[in-house]
């Protein structure tokens, strides 16, 4: 691999990054403005369910795939098939189960039973995110970030272009029509985002049906590497799935009503997360690069480039972090009025903002060690942290500080995760 290719494959990532999420914003404005606060509600309150059935259907494949491919110890295209081939499999009985639990979700869990229309409509956008994943993950393991860049662009074209056109004669009808549109938009994306990767993959390869029968020493050697990394995210979409539901329980409890919590939880999560998580895929181009480059020094015991991707990789999201978290800080009005035309949130930020440094450097840390096969030590911490959030939150909102109780727990969380992978990745090192 040449000197700089860590660098130019970030830099290529930043820029389709950047250009992904100035469409981002305009998709968000728009989208915003559309449905209206009421739009936004449904939106907000079906998203951590939706955060925890990408995290199963996706099972943490990208990451497999990509470090696979890159140790360069097992054919590419014996990884693609029957990864595919699997992750298919289980979509299909995942879509089963949603639709038999949707209502007893939305009525007894989310305490909307308005939303049960929108959870199954999220069900069928399962398989075609996992395909797309696949495919990112192994052009990932070949260090290849153009497909990845093109595909995402094209996504968000194909946004703009239906909420321009199509959604504001749907939200006519109503706003509910016009989320529940909004989300099966995502077939048509990933559709799109499926056939831009098709045309990057290897010409006049000889496809057999026997690739499409999975290999069981493969899949194996996948789900050896998927399980932990799955079931740390997992651990930290279960905590987001719980988070409205045991914050809307106790808030009504001590006298809050559901519209405040409604209002006030898209106000933190759609707005003010939504504004601070921002410029984090600056984070995600480190991430994507980060992963096969550290499983193949990790392999190959190349510890000092080991070390030093590492290395970089923090430095990056450090800077990244401070100026960004100054900027949303300082300019934390302006930049919630021109984007959703709201001041909802700027508390909010106010007291995250400065606590958000360390956020941005979650995901490298958490990545290097799954990339060195240490993705159990990432589940363990992501377990304590969501145990410890909650924990904090439902104790604190039965103070009456109203979504203070999030905003505390949040920073609490931070500060462990960060703390606690940044001492397992220092061990790790020190082994060496």
């Amino acid at each position: 691999m040449k000197k700089d290719t860590f660098k130019t494959s970030i830099f290529i990532l930043l820029v389709g990054g950047f250009l992904t999420k100035v469409l981002g914003f305009v998709i968000r404005i728009l989208f915003t403005r559309e449905v209206g606060e009421y739009g936004m509600s449904l939106y907000t309150i079906v998203m951590p369910t939706y955060s925890l059935f990408i995290t199963l259907a996706t099972f943490a494949l990208p990451i497999s795939i990509s470090k696979l491919v890159s140790e360069g110890t097992i054919r590419s295209k014996k990884i693609l098939f029957t990864s595919a081939a699997s992750i298919i499999l289980f979509n299909i009985a995942m879509i089963l189960l949603i639709i038999l639990t949707s209502p007893f979700i939305a009525s007894v869990l989310l305490k909307q039973p308005t939303v049960t229309p929108l959870l199954i409509a999220l069900a069928f956008t399962l398989p075609f995110i996992s395909m797309s994943s696949i495919l990112k993950g192994y052009f990932l393991g070949k260090l290849k970030v153009a497909p990845n860049t093109i595909s995402n662009i094209f996504e968000q074209l194909v946004r703009i272009l239906f909420l321009i056109f199509f959604l504001p004669k749907i939200v006519s009808q109503s706003a509910f029509l016009g989320v529940l549109s909004f989300i099966l938009l995502n077939i048509v994306t990933e559709t799109v985002s499926i056939f831009t990767f098709s045309l990057f993959l290897p010409r006049g390869a000889t496809i057999t049906k026997k690739d499409f029968v999975p290999d069981k020493t493969i899949l194996n050697r996948v789900l050896h590497i998927s399980v932990p990394s799955v079931s740390g995210r997992l651990i930290g979409n279960i905590g987001f799935f719980l988070e409205p539901i045991l914050l809307t329980n106790i808030l009504l409890s001590v006298g809050y009503s559901n519209t405040y919590i409604l209002q006030e939880y898209a106000a933190y999560n759609a707005y003010a997360v939504g504004l601070l998580t921002l410029p984090s895929f600056f984070i995600q181009a480190i991430v994507q690069i980060l992963i096969p480059e550290v499983s193949k020094y990790h392999s190959q015991k190349n510890y000092i480039k080991l070390r030093s991707r590492i290395k970089q990789a923090l430095t990056y999201s450090f800077w990244i972090g401070t100026l960004s978290s100054i900027l949303i800080f300082l300019l934390r009005n302006p930049l919630l009025q021109i984007l959703y035309k709201t001041n909802l949130g700027s508390d909010y930020i106010f007291i995250l903002a400065p606590f958000f440094v360390l956020f941005y450097l979650e995901a490298p840390l958490s990545s290097s060690l799954q990339a060195m096969d240490k993705a159990s030590e990432t589940m363990k911490i992501s377990l304590w942290g969501i145990l410890l959030k909650l924990a904090v939150m439902c104790t604190l909102s039965f103070l009456k500080i109203g979504l203070y109780s999030l905003v505390i727990s949040e920073i609490i969380n931070i500060f462990f995760v960060v703390f606690f992978n940044y001492k397992a990745i220092h061990k790790e090192l020190q082994k060496a």
